[in-house]
Order: structure tokens, then sequence, then C-alpha cells
């Protein structure tokens, strides 16, 4: 089945629903609605995916781009959570989606020599939990040694340290391939469908209504089985079945902010223990991604942002390690994002459970819930595995443990031999990696656009990405808008001091006619896009959260 999310697709796709019922509907289009499609469809069920905004457009293109077990989980004493995860990084590493999940070193300062052993048996517990071994075991280092590893931070800062290793994802990336991968097994994926109704045959769920929202027209999709993946929105989906769920969602807002990787002299990403949590600094490409802050979140869930206080927090915990401290003027990008927490007794949301839970709160519509963004894989196998249950015919069991996304396979071949790669290309060796490093074997699509269009290997203003990225999203990926190419497909939007009001521009240009857009359309695109940035930075200088929100929501929605 093609893979190729362009705007013939999608009205393909739109021109489909309704023509017959489907065995499944997911509802949601972040990491677990994207999972639970791909489980569904390499299933052989015949899946409808839709999405109200944009692939990942929620919390999966907000998170601190890990891939990790949770560290700080084995302080709760929550062994099997911990342990799950590690066999699904594992598994992401070496298996799944290598080209987009790649090694990452922390190290762990020790602020006292009593630290050492209690920290080190739990970073020993953390290399050994998740079965053979993925990435390299831990090590204690005395101080000096952390000290040539991080010549930033302050000599009275620590005492020693521990290094150990995680993974880090382009977490918008990763998600819509998994998107793509499905479409790639037979499902229809569409963007821009939110889902307003529930079609019932008196208890039972039999599909949905679902609006297209960039035409206004509506569906009726029916379907054996509902699926919601809707993460912060599931209370929104109970409301709509008009019954009580087992279980309710509470948000927890996580702030971060990058600056520029020349301003901190670290060789090595941090991980550094606050009152109430942990803080990363986290090497991104040029940048360092520094978060993220853990507080309740009861406002507009489609647009969290990050206010002055959050900002300042962060700045205060990393500058109590930094020999030259950072400042708001070292800050590129912010962004924010929602934790579906399951809620419980418990007022704190660090307290609150990264489990998941799957209910039939209604017969034919199951609900996911919770989780994290490393367990999706378990996630969508779980939530598969009990809409099936009652099929009454044989569903063969989940393949996703052993099954590559788009761009894995090849992609080892592609990275190894990048100077040939390069050269065959006619790219420099950097622009080469570049691609190869975000797109795995995919790479070599770009590559053949570029040789037809030798303009689509120059940059977007004041960016690292090529135009050919811009097009690609466009013709490949499934994006319909400025937002979707700056802000999930590439990662402009947070990466540059402009927030990519340069890069707009040419972007625009250069996707204009792959979507259709006339003059009048590129300007309303780029007027949107320009209201979005002001928006955002007004809401970085508010003072609360409440003040942030309402600076936000003065941005037409995105």
């Amino acid at each position: 089945m093609p893979a190729h999310l362009d705007p013939t697709y999608r009205a393909a796709a739109l021109a489909s629903l309704g023509e017959d019922e489907v065995d499944v509907l997911v509802i949601g289009g972040g990491v677990v609605g994207a999972g639970a499609a791909l489980d569904a469809a390499s299933r052989g069920l015949t899946t409808v995916l839709v999405e109200a905004r944009d692939f990942a457009a929620g919390t999966s293109s907000r998170s601190s781009k890990l891939i990790h077990g949770g560290l700080r989980y084995l302080e709760q004493f929550d062994f099997a959570l911990v342990r799950e995860a590690l066999r699904e990084r594992g598994l992401l590493l070496n298996t799944l989606a290598p080209h987009l999940v790649h090694p990452v070193s922390f190290l762990f300062p020790l602020q006292h020599h009593w630290e050492r052993p209690y920290i080190g048996a739990g970073v020993a517990l953390y290399d050994t939990l998740g079965g053979a071994r993925a990435l390299p075991m831990h090590r204690h280092l005395s101080r000096s040694r952390a000290l040539e590893l991080a010549p930033a931070l302050r000599q009275d800062s620590m005492v020693g340290a521990i290094r150990y290793f995680d993974a880090q994802v382009d977490d918008a990336r990763h998600t819509m391939t998994l998107a793509r991968t499905a479409a790639r097994h037979g499902a229809t994926v569409l963007t821009r469908a939110k889902v307003t109704g529930l079609l019932r045959e008196g208890e039972q769920v039999v599909g949905a209504i679902v609006t297209d929202r960039e035409s206004g027209r509506e569906y009726t999709v029916r379907a054996r089985r509902v699926i919601s993946a809707t993460g912060v929105w599931t209370d929104e989906m109970n409301a709509m079945t008009g019954v009580d769920f087992p279980f309710h969602v509470r948000m927890s807002k996580g702030v971060h902010i990058l600056v520029p990787r020349e301003r901190l002299d670290l060789d090595t990403g941090l991980i550094i223990k606050t009152e109430k949590s942990v803080l990363f600094v986290i090497p991104w490409r040029e940048h360092w991604i520094i978060g993220t802050t853990d507080t309740d979140w009861s406002l507009d869930k489609n647009h969290p942002v990050a206010s002055a206080a959050d900002v300042r927090y962060i700045l205060d915990h990393v500058n109590s390690l930094l020999r030259e401290p950072l400042s708001n003027a070292d800050i590129v990008g912010t962004y924010a994002g929602l934790r579906p927490l399951l809620s419980g007794a418990s007022s704190s949301t660090a307290k609150l459970s990264r489990e998941h839970a799957v209910a039939e709160p209604v017969p034919g519509l199951f609900v996911i819930a919770g989780g994290k963004y490393t367990t999706y894989r378990v996630m969508a196998a779980d939530v598969i595995d009990a809409a099936v249950a009652g099929f009454g015919r044989g569903v063969a069991p989940s393949v996703t443990a052993h099954l590559p996304i788009l761009g894995a396979a090849g992609y080892h071949e592609l990275r190894d031999d990048i100077d040939s790669v390069a050269q065959r290309a006619g790219l420099s060796v950097a622009a080469a990696t570049h691609l190869v490093s975000r797109y795995g074997s995919l790479a070599t699509e770009l590559f053949a656009m570029i040789d037809r269009e030798p303009e689509l290997g120059m940059l977007l203003p004041g960016t690292e990405y090529l135009g050919a990225e811009a097009v690609y999203a466009v013709t490949h990926e499934g994006a319909l808008h400025l937002d979707d190419i700056l802000t999930r497909r590439t990662r402009i939007s947070i990466e540059v001091a402009d927030r990519g009001l340069a890069a707009a521009a040419v972007a625009a240009d250069l996707v204009a006619a792959h979507l259709g857009w006339d003059e009048a359309t590129k300007a309303q695109e780029l007027a949107r896009y320009r209201e979005r940035v002001q928006a955002e930075l007004a809401a970085n200088a508010a003072a609360d959260d409440d003040a942030a929100n309402a600076a936000r929501l003065i941005a037409p929605p995105c």
C-alpha cells in the first residue's frame, strides 16, 4: 500500500469513508493512536485513524524527547513500569526505529558522598532491569573526571558523579512515521478529521461522525470497534458517551527551554535532582533541551504554554550547578506539553501513575489512557487485544515487537557509508548525514527530489533544514499547513530565535503549488503562523499560567 500522505491520498481517503464498515476506528493521532492503527493494520484488520489536528499535535510532540525507563520511578518502587519501558527502549534502539532513536549519555552529579552507594545501586538496577543490555553500563566518576566531561559545572557543585546511558527520539517525527507505516500496512490515516459524535445502536457504539475540518463536510464511519486514544482529551470522550468512565485523566504541564549547544561546555547530558522531580539537560542537535516542570494544568488543552514562572524555575535549577549561569537571553525556544496522568488520590501530579489502563465504558468503545511515550507499543497492543477479544473469529496476535517502521530497513548501511552516499547524492557529508539521521533509508527519496530540483538542496533561512524537507512534508508526510511543517515535520519553531518566521516565507513558496495555495491562501498561512509566534512569545513573558493562557488564546487556533 502507498505511504505517500499527499493531498491526493487525503482526498481518496476521505472519499472512502463510510463505504464499508471497518474493523477498527482509532480516534487520536498521537503516538498511542498511531501505534494502535499500526498494530491493528499489521494484524490484517481494516483500520481507520482520525486525528482532529495533526499527527502528534498534542503531547506526542512536546515530550522530553527521551526513550527511557524513568530512573525516578525506581524511587517510587515502580519496578514493573521501569522494566517494561527499558525492554521497549531496547526494541526501539535495535529493531523498530534505530534511525529515529539514538543513545544519549547523562551525568548524574552527586551532592554528598553518601549518595554514591544509594544512587549507584539504583542506576545498576536500571542497567539490568530491561533484560539484555542495549546500551553501555553506567560508570562511577570522580569529581575531576566528571568535570572533564562537564567543564560547564562549578567545581563545588558535586563531590563526584555517575554516568549512565538512555535514548532520545524526535517524538513528532516518530509518531508521524508510525502513522505512515500504518498506511503502508493498509490503514486509512487522516488528520484535520474530528470526531463530533458517536454512532449507537442501542447501547452499542458502532462508529462515529467525523467532520473534515478543512471543508466542514461530515462523514459517517461505521466500525466494529472504536478506540479512543485521545490522551488528555479522554474526558471529552467520556462526556460524549454520557456514562461515567472507570478512570479520569489529570493533566500535568511539562515545560522545556532550548539554548544553543555552544552555550554550555558539556560532552554529555545532565540529570539534576530537584525538590519535586528531576531536571534534564539533553543534547539536541545544535541545542540543549532543558526541562521539565511538573505542575497541575486545567486550562486550554490544545495550546499549553510556558510562563515566565516556568522558565524561571528551570533557569534557577540548572544555574545552581553552572559556572556561567544561563539567562533569558540565551533561550531560543520553549515548548510545553501535557502529560495524561490517571487520576488518583494524590494531590501532586508528580506522584500520579504513569501506568496505563484500558476500559470498555460502553459496548464497542475501548479507551486507552495514561502511560508514557516509551511504552506506546505495549499500550497499543493492549487496547487492540481488548477490542478484538469478542470478534468471534481468530485475529492474529500483535507483531509490532518485530516490525520495523518506515526508514529503519537499510538505515545502518546508509549511515555506515555516509561519505559515498553523500558523493552519489551530490550533497555535503553534513547534509547527507542530517537527512539520513532524520529519515533513515527514506532519505533516498529526498536525495531523488534534490537531484530533480537542485534548489531544494538549499537551507531554509536561519535553519539546518533543507528546502526538500518542507516539500517532502506535504508530498509524503501529510502536512497541510505551515504549522505542521515548521513545528512537527521539522522543529524549526523551537530551534531558531525568530521561531521560524524567516523560514516560513520560503517554506510557503516551496509548498504552495503542492497544496494548491493561491497568493491569498499563502498570505493567510503566513499571517496565522506569525500570530501564533507572537502569542507564544507574549505567553512566555506572562507571570503565571492564567495570564500565559490568555495571551496564547489571542492567536487563532491551529
